[in-house]
């Protein structure tokens, strides 16, 4: 497989609420996460959302703080019925958020040694 991603991923258990933004409606989706880096998300969600949309997003992490971010979808792959595995890119998350999750993926590497 050709790896295509920027940044180290790092599993994490959690949910977030997708709202979409593009002026015309207002569309939530609940996802579950299976990997997060510092530039972007992986997750599953039984919503079907759109390549290239960009989406508001809530991202509770291990520390139970809710990072605030947004998320453009790049990648969509139907993995069974009714089911979808996403790919999205962070946009403009800021660089304190950004190192958060950078920090979780070094000491989860240390603890892993």
């Amino acid at each position: 497989m050709n790896e295509k991603r920027k940044s180290k991923r790092t599993e994490l258990l959690s949910k977030i609420i997708l709202k979409r933004l593009d002026g015309k409606r207002v569309e939530e989706a609940t996802i579950d996460v299976t990997d997060v880096s510092k530039s972007g998300v992986g997750f599953t969600s039984r919503k079907t959302l759109t390549i290239g949309a960009v989406y508001e997003a809530y991202l509770t992490i291990w520390t139970r703080e809710v990072i605030h971010a947004f998320v453009e979808i790049v990648r969509i792959e139907k993995i069974k019925d009714n089911v979808y595995s996403y790919g999205g890119i962070f946009i403009g998350m800021p660089e304190m958020d950004a190192m958060r999750i950078e920090t979780y993926q070094t000491v989860e590497e240390n603890v892993d040694r």
